[in-house]
C-alpha cells in the first residue's frame, strides 16, 4: 500500500472512530469507566499474579475489594455530601444578607455621601447573584438527571462496571498479546516504541495524578473540617478531585473555601488564616513531594494542553469525552513529539540525503504496555 494510502486509511479510521464515539456516547459510560479501572488497577493484579495467585482469582479480588470501598463511600461518605450540599443551598442566602449587612456597615461609616450608590450596586449584586445561584442549582439537576444519574445509567454504573473491570483485569495481557499480532510487520516496531511512550504518559497520569487526587482530598477534607469550615467535607473532596488539573482544582477549591470561610465568620478573619495555610501547605506538599515521587516528569502534557483537551472533549462526547480526553490527548502528543524526532533526523533539516534512523525496540508488547 502506498504511504498516501496509508494515510488516508488511519485519517479514516480516526475519524470513524470519534463518530462512533460521539453516536454511542451515551451507552458508552460503563464501558469506558471500567476501561480506566482496569488500566489503574492492572500493575496490581500483576504483582498478585507474581505472588501465585491466578489471575482470575486476582481480578476476582480486587474487583470484591472495589465493591467493599464503594460500598462503604455510598453508606458514610455519600450521605455526609449530600447533607452539606443541602444545608449550603439553604443557607447560602441567609450567609449572603449576613456578609451584605457587615459589608454595608463598614461602608457607611468610611464613604459618607456615596454610601448610597454603593448600597444600590451591592443590592443588585446580591440580587443577580441569588438569581444566578438559584437558576445554577435546576440546570445543574436537570443535567445530573438526564446525563449522569439517571436510573438506567446509574445501574448500568454499579452493575456493568465491575463485570468490565474483572474481564478486562483477566484479558488484559492476551488482549495486548493479539493487538500486537496484529501490527503491520513492517512498522511493528515504530508502533510498539509509539505505544510504550503513550503508556508511558498515560500511565504516569492516570496512575500517578489518580493517587495524588485520592491523597489530596482526604487532606483537604480532613484539614478543613478540622478547621471548622462549614462544608468543608465536600469542598475538600471536590478540590482533591479536581487537581488533576493542574492549579486550576488548587485555585478553584482556594476561592471556594475562602468565600465560605468569609461568610461564615465575618469579620473574624481567623478562619480564612487556616483556609489559606491550609491549602497553602497542600500546594507545597504536591509540589516537593506528591508530584516529584509518584507522577516524576513522565506525563509530557502541558497544562494548556490538558485543560484545552479537557474542556473540549467534555463539550464534544460529554463526560465520556472527559474519561478518554487525556489518553487521546497523550497519544497526540507522542505522535506529534515523534514526527518532530523524525523530521529533526530527516535530510529535510539536516540538508542531507541520508538521515540516522531512529531507534528500535524489542518485539513484543512491554508486560503491562499501553492500553
Amino acid at each position: 500500500m502506498h504511504p498516501e494510502r496509508q494515510l488516508l486509511f488511519w485519517a479514516g479510521a480516526a475519524v470513524a472512530m470519534l463518530m462512533l464515539i460521539a453516536l454511542l456516547r451515551e451507552v458508552m459510560l460503563p464501558f469506558v469507566v471500567g476501561a480506566v479501572i482496569a488500566y489503574f488497577l492492572n500493575p496490581l493484579a500483576d504483582r498478585l499474579e507474581a505472588m501465585r495467585i491466578g489471575r482470575t482469582a486476582a481480578a476476582l479480588l480486587i474487583v470484591a475489594a472495589g465493591a467493599i470501598v464503594v460500598v462503604a463511600l455510598l453508606i458514610f461518605v455519600v450521605p455526609l455530601v449530600v447533607n452539606q450540599l443541602r444545608l449550603l443551598a439553604e443557607t447560602l442566602p441567609s450567609d449572603l444578607a449576613r456578609f451584605r449587612d457587615a459589608i454595608e456597615t463598614w461602608a457607611a461609616a468610611r464613604l459618607g455621601n456615596h454610601f448610597p450608590q454603593f448600597q444600590a450596586g451591592i443590592e443588585k449584586a446580591m440580587a443577580d447573584l441569588s438569581q444566578s445561584w438559584s437558576g445554577s442549582l435546576a440546570s445543574l439537576a436537570r443535567t445530573l438527571w438526564s446525563h449522569g444519574l439517571a436510573l438506567v445509567n446509574l445501574l448500568s454504573l454499579l452493575l456493568i462496571t465491575p463485570v468490565v473491570v474483572f474481564y478486562l483485569l483477566v484479558d488484559w495481557h492476551p488482549m495486548l498479546n493479539r493487538i500486537d499480532s496484529w501490527l503491520p510487520r513492517d512498522h511493528a516496531a515504530t508502533i510498539r516504541l509509539l505505544a510504550n511512550r503513550i503508556n508511558a504518559a498515560v500511565s504516569a497520569f492516570i496512575r500517578g495524578q489518580g493517587t495524588i487526587c485520592l491523597i489530596l482530598s482526604v487532606f483537604y477534607a480532613a484539614a478543613l473540617t478540622a478547621a471548622g469550615l462549614r462544608y468543608g467535607l465536600a469542598i475538600g473532596l471536590a478540590t482533591g478531585i479536581l487537581t488533576f488539573i493542574p492549579f486550576v482544582g488548587w485555585a478553584m477549591g482556594l476561592i471556594l473555601a475562602g468565600t465560605m470561610a468569609v461568610l461564615q465568620s465575618w469579620p473574624d478573619a481567623s478562619l480564612l488564616f487556616w483556609v489559606c495555610a491550609i491549602f497553602a501547605v497542600g500546594m507545597a506538599v504536591d509540589t516537593a513531594f506528591l508530584s516529584p515521587r509518584i507522577v516524576g516528569g513522565q506525563i509530557g502534557l502541558h497544562p494548556v494542553w490538558l485543560m484545552f483537551s479537557l474542556f473540549a472533549f467534555s463539550y464534544l462526547f460529554g463526560f465520556v469525552g472527559t474519561l478518554v480526553a487525556v489518553p487521546v490527548s497523550a497519544a497526540i502528543g507522542v505522535i506529534v513529539r515523534y514526527c518532530v524526532e523524525v523530521y529533526l533526523g530527516s535530510g529535510v533539516y539536516l540538508g542531507q540525503e541520508r538521515a540516522p534512523s531512529l531507534p528500535e525496540v524489542p518485539p513484543g508488547p512491554e508486560r503491562g504496555g499501553a492500553a
